[in-house]
């Protein structure tokens, strides 16, 4: 394996990532903590980030599977990355993060799906197998979300708001600077005449849809809580400021291990099989966040929550992808896509749900979400029970 060919990639989307992180786990706390403003006011943001970057991947992919190259695409998720935090750190406003916030911070994101398309190219280039490669930019998105939120949480804690979107403005700088300097510049995928020709088929796919509702609603279980979390452990747990980054640093850190147990897995059970196993556990951990009662019990939710989301993301984008292999592009921003769009839904529930009850109903909701996940795995066998990939 030449690892010194992929290694300044995998640094790319770390930096980017690392980013991204700060921006997600950041900007919903910050609306309602630091600016003051009702729980719903968070869907207004939510929704707006996540339509640009479900427009921006279904463009984007468009490009990729005609053969386009990806290198300008990372450049351009970049400034809009960069814009929308200079922004921010200017003017800190609800304003300003419903507009400047969430299109930039959008583009930004978009960023995660070209590179995870470019990572397959990558790979075959290097004669790795997409799904080891795929753990590879998942271990490394991982460690970047064990920093990220991290870094965000204890900068609003001890030095204001503000400082968080400062500090994010200067690792934009450096992701920039990645960009123009290790990003490979003749990566393309071949167009196919006839892979463009088998589009409609791919569309009508009933294996590929039942996927990705199987994710969607692992998403969603996903998306809840995560939107949920950092206010239920703050202010109606009690915990510390600093509590949500500790949480997402261990969550990220346990997805870790969780990642590179995902080729034996996939080896020893298949994809549908360990995916079912996931579902079950993700139950299990949401559960045990909607009842956390101290900064220990979180802990414990965390590490579990973690090993399930390390699970599920791994093996679900490659579950995905080896059921439309003949647009890979397209794939992979459909199953990039489905996570938004669990943030366009999940965002705007968690903020109805929780000016309604509170913030704990909404985690509750999240369960339910896990559960109706195995039912849809469990109901739709797939004809191609790929043991690999």
């Amino acid at each position: 394996m030449q690892f010194s060919r992929i290694f300044p990639f995998l640094g790319l989307l770390f930096v980017g990532t690392v980013c991204n992180s700060m921006a997600v786990s950041f900007m919903g706390f910050f609306i309602v903590n630091g600016l003051a403003r009702e729980p719903w006011s968070i869907s207004v943001y939510t929704g707006a980030f996540a339509v640009v970057v479900i427009l921006t991947n279904r463009i984007f992919a468009a490009r990729l599977d005609r053969g386009s190259n990806p290198f300008p695409l990372i450049g351009f998720a970049a400034f809009g990355y960069i814009l929308a935090a200079m922004a921010m750190a200017v003017t800190p406003s609800y304003l300003t993060a419903i507009t400047f916030g969430a299109i930039g911070f959008g583009i930004g994101s978009s960023a995660m799906s070209t590179k995870f398309t470019l990572g397959g190219v990558m790979a075959d280039r290097n004669a790795i197998r997409r799904s080891t490669f795929n753990a590879y930019m998942r271990s490394t998105t991982s460690i970047s979300w064990m920093i990220g939120p991290a870094v965000a949480f204890i900068l609003a804690d001890r030095a204001g708001d503000a400082a968080v979107f400062k500090v994010a403005f200067g690792i934009a700088l450096v992701w920039l600077c990645l960009w123009w300097w290790t990003a490979p510049r003749d990566a393309a995928s071949l167009a196919n005449d006839v892979q463009r020709s088998r589009t409609a088929g791919s569309a009508r796919n009933p294996e590929l849809w039942s996927a990705i509702l199987f994710v969607f609603c692992l998403a969603m279980a996903h998306s809840l809580t995560f939107s949920a979390l950092p206010i239920f452990f703050v202010q109606e747990v009690g915990l510390p400021g600093y509590a949500p980054g500790a949480a997402f640093s261990l969550k990220t850190f346990v997805e870790l291990f969780a990642i590179f147990t995902t080729p034996f897995l996939i080896a020893r059970f298949g994809l549908r099989t360990a995916l079912m196993g996931t579902a079950q556990l993700a139950i299990v951990a949401i559960l045990a966040l909607a009842t956390v009662r101290s900064f220990q019990h979180m802990l414990i939710a965390a590490a579990l929550e973690g090993f399930y989301f390390g699970l599920f993301s791994t093996l679900a984008i490659s579950f995905v992808q080896s059921l439309s292999q003949d647009r890979p592009a397209y794939a992979t921003a459909l199953y990039w896509n489905t996570m938004m769009v669990t943030l366009v839904i999940a965002g705007p529930a968690a903020g109805l749900i929780a000016q309604v009850s509170n913030f704990q109903m909404v985690v509750f909701a999240g369960s339910a979400f896990a559960v109706g996940s195995a039912i849809i795995l469990g109901w739709r066998p797939s004809r191609h029970h790929s043991r690999g990939f």
